[in-house]
């Protein structure tokens, strides 16, 4: 009787974990595609900026593809003089007004000595982007905070950039218009964070859909699955909170609130698809929002270089986002 129920609790998991859909197809070069970040121009090309190779941009004629590299973003690396100026990471891509931003993380892997920086362009183009080096959002050691992982909000009054990874995870400063510095006499606020084990919350990124603003995050493991793996169920996975402000206060599907470790997951591993993370979300004009991110496909390999470009439609017909 007793292996009767832990087979039958073990089929229901497997049915749940099974019930994601699989990424859609993506040709062209969706690989190395860690910490993806998505826009599409107003003539209808698309691009995506990842971590690696001072942020690799490549574009393509549908969100699908096929995706062509086109070159680096920051060439000759951030101004911004710290550890990690000539390896960037965690791009994040938005446009306002007439003018495209990127941010981007300066740091060393582990490192708490980090900054956000970002860089400006008129088309999105290689070659096109000036960096303008350090935002104000900035690190090191003794801070409750590590100043990476960018993502620029916006309410329609004010702009707010949120960031963090791992110590006391997720924060959000007030930045000034236009969204270059942070704003004069902002502080940073807490808005997510989990208060056991390694913190290991990071990955922000927010989008309003209705009468609510949706924070995604990542949890768990990112990287290096080729050399250690984590523990089952310790890989990135994302999970969302949501607030009708932009602000917050934040809380999971079941009311917990972010900064008291809330979290409902919207995506995890399942079949051949491993630690999916470093997400965002794109309101599509023909497949809606999507769902996009990194992860392993288990069928290739676990090394960081083989992360793959993954895209879900997501449904929000609940109150919440389902793949």
């Amino acid at each position: 009787m007793r292996n009767t129920i832990v087979l039958s609790l073990f089929s229901l998991w497997s049915t749940a974990v099974d019930a994601y859909s699989n990424p859609l197809s993506c040709s062209g070069v969706c690989t190395n595609a860690h910490d993806p970040a998505l826009i599409r121009r107003d003539d209808g090309t698309y691009f995506r900026f990842s971590t690696g190779g001072k942020i690799a941009i490549h574009s393509a004629p549908a969100i699908t593809g096929p995706w062509t590299y086109k070159g680096a973003a920051i060439p000759n690396g951030s101004k911004i003089d710290k550890p990690g100026k000539a390896d960037l990471w965690a791009p994040d891509v938005i446009k306002v007004g007439s003018t495209y931003y990127l941010y981007y993380s300066v740091s060393a892997f582990g490192s708490q000595d980090s900054a956000i920086g970002y860089a400006t362009s008129s088309n999105l183009d290689v070659n096109s982007w000036t960096d303008g080096g350090a935002t104000g959002i900035a690190s090191a050691a003794g801070k409750p905070y590590n100043a990476i992982d960018g993502n620029l909000v916006s309410d329609g009054t004010s702009y707010y950039m949120n960031f963090g990874s791992f110590w006391n995870d997720i924060y959000q400063v007030k930045m000034a218009d236009p969204p270059k510095k942070i704003a004069s006499g902002s502080a940073s606020t807490n808005i997510a964070y989990v208060p056991s084990g390694t913190h290991a919350q990071e990955g922000a990124f927010m989008y309003k859909y209705g009468s609510y603003y949706y924070f995604f995050f990542s949890v768990g493991s990112c990287c290096g699955y080729d050399a250690n793996r984590p523990a089952a169920g310790a890989e990135y996975k994302i999970k969302v909170c949501r607030s009708s402000s932009a602000t917050g206060s934040f809380v999971d599907k079941s009311g917990v609130k972010c900064t008291a470790g809330g979290g409902t997951t919207v995506l995890e591993s399942h079949g051949w698809v491993y630690g999916p993370g470093g997400q965002g979300v794109f309101s599509d004009p023909s497949l809606g929002p999507v769902l996009y991110y990194h992860y392993v496909d288990t069928r290739i390999g676990y090394a960081d270089g083989q992360k793959q470009f993954g895209i879900n439609k997501i449904s929000f017909s609940s109150g919440w986002p389902v793949v």
